[in-house]
């Protein structure tokens, strides 16, 4: 694998552990796709560091778990702004 990639793969890992971000939140952070964050931290660094690939998965289950919650407070947020306008 080309060093630039596993490089990428180990900074979006630790960007996702250190602030429990999503893997959309991950991929507007680093203006790359959701499917190549999705790929390097689902695939690639399990080859890379399989330790740290563990942890990143029980960060995105948790997050996958509670999206319904965030998309709730989202719709819930954006109809209060309609209303106060």
């Amino acid at each position: 694998m080309k060093d630039y990639i596993e490089e990428r793969v180990l900074e979006l890992a630790r960007y996702i552990l250190e602030t429990g971000a999503t893997v959309r939140g991950a991929a507007a952070r680093y203006r790359i796709s959701k499917s190549t964050v999705h790929k390097d931290v689902a695939e690639r660094l399990l080859e890379i560091n399989p330790a740290m690939a563990k942890e990143v998965k029980a960060v995105l289950d948790n997050n996958k778990a509670e999206r319904h919650l965030r998309g709730g407070a989202a719709t819930q947020k954006k109809y209060k702004e309609i209303r106060s306008h």
